[in-house]
């Protein structure tokens, strides 16, 4: 069976269970033709159990219109800031420290994010997560 041709690859960022068809939905999807109400059924359907997660979409829009999505792991900072309890990153991360967390904490979203980080091991994976974490002014425990 040879496969649709694709007409185009959207990214959006989306609360889980929580998509509707006003913007940035209708508009990163309207002009493409496809059934909106029907991509945001799907989609919170699919993540109606992730609680308050963002959950990043890559959504595959094919030529009649037609359309698949993949659903990736949250990101990691939005893991991070509900870790150490804060609302939002550091204006200044080296200077003002903003909240918390354990190695344990870096190890759980370190094993969480595995399958979309490019890192050979966890401990690879937990130092991408220990970065991200040192840039939002995230102070890790010893």
């Amino acid at each position: 069976m040879a496969s649709k041709p694709i007409k185009t690859i959207i990214k959006l960022q989306l609360e889980a269970g929580k998509a509707n068809p006003a913007p940035p939905v209708g508009t990163a999807l309207g002009p493409q033709g496809i059934n909106i109400q029907d991509f945001c059924k799907q989609f919170n359907d699919a993540t109606k159990d992730m609680g308050t997660d963002i959950v990043p979409a890559e959504i595959t829009v094919y030529e009649d219109r037609s359309f698949d999505f993949k659903l990736k792991t949250p990101p990691a900072s939005d893991l991070l800031r509900k870790a150490a309890g804060v609302a939002k990153g550091s204006a200044v991360p080296n200077k003002n420290k903003i909240g918390r967390i354990t190695p344990e904490d870096i190890r759980k979203i370190a094993e969480r994010k595995m399958v979309d980080l490019n890192a050979e091991d966890i401990e690879a994976a937990e130092k991408i997560i220990a970065g991200t974490a040192r840039s939002m002014g995230i102070e890790i425990s010893k």
